[in-house]
């Protein structure tokens, strides 16, 4: 019996939406990441208080912690790939739903739809939290900005996750995937940006970061936000695109 595209897609989106919903690790990273958040918000603006604060500075402290908040979507991502492959359950997935390509391209569009919502709480919280506690400071600090500057942190949070899922989906294994990635974004990156400074914009977490961070008057050569938002979504369509091309092609 031919199943119908329409309700196929439906079928194994509301599939691949229930299994990241009931996965424990989904929640437990989400709520951690969160917490983690509100901590380092909480510090970043204590010391934001004993100086002078800007429109810009109130966004770049409310914004400091997403060079550490990166690390729970990460996480987040390569879970929701990777946990199928423990106990064998990625088997009863590929018996069940024979469309490869189309099962995995699913799978990071319910990531999506997951990370968006909490992606906004979680930047959103930051920021509202060091607005709050410097708005005697926020002269002149616009609303549309700061949402602008939300709505950015959510995008790269997003597209990272989205990134991190398909180097999973790669790698099939969480803790090499861990590895791989965070030892990128927190240590071969960062060495990359001071060896080879002309290149460093062009790095997916480099060119992310002008989605939400205010540009600064002595960087030249930065990108504007949709200019990063292009680069990083390239950075991670290739990803996905190369990560559904090996799913296809390699036994389970």
């Amino acid at each position: 019996m031919r199943v119908p595209s329409s309700k196929k897609i439906t079928l194994i989106l509301g599939a691949e939406l229930g299994k990241l919903i009931t996965l424990p690790l989904t929640w437990l990273t989400l709520i951690g990441t969160f917490i983690l958040n509100l901590f380092l918000a909480a510090a970043f603006t204590s010391v934001g208080l004993q100086e002078t604060a800007g429109t810009q500075s109130i966004l770049n402290i409310g914004l400091a912690s997403m060079g550490y908040l990166q690390a729970g979507f990460i996480i987040l991502g390569i879970l929701a790939a990777c946990s199928e492959y423990t106990g064998g359950q990625i088997r009863t997935t590929l018996t069940t739903v024979p469309w490869r390509g189309l099962q995995l391209s699913l799978k990071h569009l319910a990531l999506a739809i997951v990370t968006i919502p909490a992606a906004f709480i979680i930047a959103a919280s930051g920021v509202f939290y060091t607005f709050i506690r410097m708005r005697d400071t926020a002269t002149g600090l616009e609303i549309d900005t700061m949402l602008a500057a939300i709505a950015g942190a959510t995008g790269y949070l997003t597209l990272t996750t989205l990134l991190s899922a398909a180097m999973g989906a790669l790698i099939r294994r969480t803790t090499p995937a861990l590895v791989i990635l965070l030892g990128y974004y927190f240590v071969v990156s960062p060495l990359t940006r001071d060896l080879l400074p002309g290149l460093k914009r062009y790095l997916p977490d480099t060119a992310g970061s002008y989605m939400y961070m205010p540009l600064s008057p002595d960087e030249i050569n930065a990108f504007s936000a949709l200019q990063g938002t292009g680069i990083l979504m390239l950075w991670t369509l290739l990803f996905i695109i190369v990560a559904i091309i090996f799913y296809r092609r390699r036994d389970a």
